[in-house]
């Protein structure tokens, strides 16, 4: 059976200091009616013991200069992990001096000197989205930093934009992950809509072909609007679409169908993807989109672009 709570306690996290101080017992301190997220720090058994519930606990115990950084401040901000990195549920801190790095069994601490772009999440000081984006550029692929920063400037409920990252990137010189960074920011582009899209559109930049359109609105020559395709190459009216699971949710999926067909209706072509093509065979996919481009040349007389 767990151990009451004593009522004066408060509902948040608090430290071991705080618990002795208040006339907890050993019992209750290292019972079941608390969660121990980190040595010296204590929550509520009955309370949120999620990840931000944890920030707030370890915070207690770090320097008032101390942010949550790396793969946290992604996850506190709501912005996707890259994939590498998705089993990192260590938490990420970084100081401005080796003197307040933590030492603490499940955390990571940085040091940079150069201070670093924050921002209040939840009531916790965490690197904003640009700041986070260039820490992780000296782990990041290039690929991967471009990814990142779609997810950090997706269509909806965007974490940035673009231009809060080329200061950053600009910023960076010769510090580690600097190439990286400039290489990926003119790859970057805002409003997608998921990551397996922009791994998508790299794959077919990757193959030799032209940077598709991402999201655009499509309209018939009479103005009305026709469909916003994933990506396109509205000159030669080919839309390239990503089927995500079949196991989505019906409303989209039909929406998705009514779509493709009124493209087809319009004399659009229209590349149906899936993971496989992305993930293990990117040669099909850049070769279907290829073909179908050259298709639509020569029906509709128009230019290739070019690359």
């Amino acid at each position: 059976m767990s151990l009451p709570i004593p009522p004066c306690l408060p509902d948040g996290p608090f430290t071991l200091r705080t618990g002795e101080d208040l006339g907890l017992t050993r019992r209750q301190l290292y019972g079941r009616s608390v969660v121990i997220p980190f040595p010296g720090t204590r929550l509520r058994a009955d309370g949120p013991v999620d990840l931000a519930a944890r920030c707030r606990a370890l915070a207690l115990t770090l320097s008032e200069r101390a942010a949550f950084s790396h793969v946290t401040a992604l996850r506190l901000q709501n912005v996707e992990v890259p994939w590498r990195l998705d089993r990192d549920d260590r938490v990420h801190v970084v100081v401005p001096s080796p003197v307040e790095r933590p030492q603490r069994r499940g955390v990571v601490g940085h040091v940079t000197s150069e201070g670093a772009l924050v921002r209040l999440v939840g009531g916790l000081l965490v690197t904003t989205p640009a700041q986070t984006w260039r820490h992780l550029a000296g782990t990041l692929s290039v690929d991967e930093l471009v990814v990142l920063g779609d997810a950090m400037t997706r269509r909806k409920h965007p974490a940035c934009a673009l231009d809060d990252l080329r200061p950053i990137a600009a910023g960076m010189h010769r510090r580690r992950g600097a190439r990286r960074a400039a290489e990926a920011l003119p790859l970057i582009r805002p409003g997608t809509d998921s990551s397996m899209e922009t791994r998508t559109r790299l794959v077919l930049v990757r193959g030799g072909l032209p940077c598709p359109a991402v999201n655009e609105e499509q309209l018939l020559d009479s103005g009305e609007f026709l469909a916003m395709p994933d990506m396109a190459y509205p000159d030669l009216k080919v839309a390239i679409e990503y089927a995500g699971d079949v196991h989505r949710d019906p409303g989209v999926w039909r929406r998705d169908v009514e779509r493709e067909a009124r493209l087809r209706d319009h004399e659009w072509e229209v590349v149906t993807v899936i993971a496989d093509h992305v993930l293990r065979r990117p040669e099909l996919l850049v070769a279907r989109v290829r073909r179908a481009m050259h298709a639509q040349s020569v029906r509709l007389g128009v230019a290739l672009p070019l690359a």
